[in-house]
Parts: structure tokens; sequence; C-alpha cells
């Protein structure tokens, strides 16, 4: 399984390329041969998968009943804009117009690793949301994980 971890402040140069942090990119060694994939986020933001994990969400997805409303719809909206990037010579990637106007991303952005995926923010967009951060985040802990044994420390 891949695990990547980091947050990396990037920027997009005029023609809207990103270049892939260096050391991002050693987290990604298949990237240049395999590909990337980038789509729309749940929130106001754009997921770049890599290629085995985005493949292993379309085969989730292909598992849905096609027949059920709802599912058509998830699917539809969750593919929307999906698009392939690759990698230039120098490690840049060209990120796609309508993704970024979607997510309002500006010149300046974030780029948050989140386990096998990594989100991309827009800089305020991505600071804001922590202002939001729960005041209690060990009950928000309980909540989320409360049914998993053991822990990290041991709790």
């Amino acid at each position: 399984m891949t695990q990547l971890l980091g947050e990396f402040d990037c920027k997009l140069d005029a023609k809207g390329r990103l270049m892939v942090p260096a050391a991002l990119k050693k987290q990604l060694p298949n990237a240049e041969n395999d590909g990337l994939i980038i789509n729309r986020g749940f929130e106001k933001n754009l997921v770049i998968y890599p290629k085995q994990v985005w493949d292993a969400v379309v085969a989730d997805l292909a598992k849905l009943n096609i027949y059920d409303q709802e599912n058509r719809a998830f699917v539809r909206a969750f593919t929307r804009g999906a698009t392939e990037l690759s990698l230039d010579a120098v490690g840049r990637v060209l990120l796609p117009k309508s993704l970024v106007e979607y997510a309002g991303i500006g010149s300046d952005l974030v780029l948050a690793c989140q386990l096998d995926r990594i989100e991309v923010w827009d800089k305020k967009a991505y600071e804001d949301i922590f202002d939001d951060v729960p005041a209690n985040f060990a009950s928000l802990a309980q909540k989320v994980m409360g049914d998993k044994k053991g822990g990290a420390d041991g709790e």
C-alpha cells in the first residue's frame, strides 16, 4: 500500500503547471511510468491519486449497482473531471484549468498527503479549514477511531 507523508507549499506557474516537490517525488517512484490521476475532492479541493490507487478506487466503483440512481449519480459526480497527469522532463504536471477553477486554486497551493493520495488545496482555503478544527480533538478521535484496539501510543 502506498503511504504518502508531508505537506508541501507550492506555486502554480502562469501556464498552470505545478512543480512536484523532490521530497514528494521520492515517495512516488512509479509516477513517471505509471502516471497520476487528478480528480475533484469531496470538499472544494482536488485529489491526486497514484495510478494503482485510482485503479483500486475505480474497481470499487465498478462493484456498485448501476441500476440504482444514487449510485449512478455518485459515480458521475466522483469521476467528473478525472484526468491523467504526466510529469514533464523537469518534474512538473499541468493541472487541468477546469479543475483548478472548481477548487478555487490560485497561484499558492498546498499539497497535503493523506495516506495513499494527495489533496490539492488553495493555500488560504487549506489554512481556513484548520480554523474549524474541533475544540476537543480527543473527542473527535474517540468518535471516529473509538472502536479500534490499541493505537500508536498503546492506549
